[in-house]
């Protein structure tokens, strides 16, 4: 059959097809690049305002790299219609980062990510209120699932009955999470609002707000020795930044909230396993039960997305 033989309905459900595969990919690729946050924050051994200042400034230089080699370096120019908008995600990310951090000094790396990730929640409601987008009950059950597995995998509630617990900086690093999850999903909802905006250029004004506004927590506090935690904190920019939200917002422009809600979790499904192996933080049976209720609940999201955009 031509394309031109074939019913509108079935080029149009097609192309939706392709284009919620286009951005599957990428949004997953980057979320599993930021799973292994954990290992490069504990390596470099620094502030958190130093991390992060070294993520946006490496950032900014891997992003201008990318824009150059797209050759659309003129899309930073921003318009006045969309001005306040960057900015205003950038100066939410930069703090929400910056959160993150802090709260990696008091929590360990697999919870920090994962309490962070209470976002998905916050970016179905505000995608409905801001957007107007109604995810439907099966994306809710999908969420709602995908965060029970999530309560589970912390390991929080056993953790909130031992002695660090009971510590008051385990709960600042508790606190310093939620807010950065409420912050991330409200740039989540901004980029989408941006979603005509080539990929890269969010992240670019991002990394350069943060650069221009924390550049003294280095210079005050010291820079850390040169060598291997310069590498580390180079990695934070290049790999975790630079790449990881180029994937990120290009797969976010071709994705609906709901979608974008239930893939969240791979990224903290994926710091537990790193935060297992790597730090030796082994998972309890809930834990496990945890992570494999925020797969299924993944798996469960997207057959429902494949039988929306499956031609009738």
């Amino acid at each position: 059959m031509t394309a031109a033989n074939m019913d509108p309905s079935s080029r149009t459900a097609s192309a939706t097809t392709g284009e919620a595969f286009g951005g599957l990919l990428p949004f997953v690729l980057g979320s599993a690049l930021l799973g292994s946050i954990g290992i490069f924050v504990h390596m470099a051994q620094a502030g958190a305002l130093t991390a992060t200042w070294f993520r946006c400034a490496f950032g900014l230089l891997g992003l201008t790299a990318w824009l150059l080699w797209r050759r659309q370096l003129h899309a930073l120019r921003l318009a006045r219609s969309t001005a306040g908008w960057v900015l205003l995600a950038s100066a939410l990310m930069v703090l929400g980062w910056v959160l993150f951090f802090a709260a990696m000094e008091r929590i360990s790396a697999g919870v920090a990510v994962v309490l962070f990730h209470m976002q998905p929640m916050w970016v179905l409601l505000l995608g409905a209120l801001c957007l107007g987008e109604q995810p439907g009950r099966h994306r809710v059950a999908a969420v709602a699932l995908a965060m029970l597995g999530l309560v589970l995998a912390t390991g929080v509630l056993q953790q909130a009955a031992s002695q660090q617990g009971a510590q008051p900086q385990y709960w600042w690093g508790v606190g310093m999470c939620l807010l950065g999850a409420f912050l991330t999903a409200a740039v989540t909802v901004i980029a989408r609002r941006l979603r005509a905006m080539p990929a890269g250029v969010l992240a670019w004004w991002q990394c350069a707000v943060g650069s221009a506004v924390l550049w003294l927590a280095p210079a005050t506090q010291g820079w850390p020795a040169w060598g291997a935690s310069w590498a580390w904190l180079a990695a934070l920019g290049l790999v975790h930044t630079a790449t990881a939200y180029a994937l990120i917002y290009t797969g976010m422009s071709r994705l609906p909230t709901g979608r974008i809600a239930v893939l969240q979790f791979v990224y903290p499904a994926i710091a537990i396993v790193v935060d297992w192996q790597y730090f030796g933080h082994r998972l309890g049976a809930l834990q496990m039960v945890g992570v494999v209720v925020m797969g299924l609940a993944i798996v469960y999201a997207e057959r429902g997305a494949s039988g929306k955009t499956r031609p009738s």
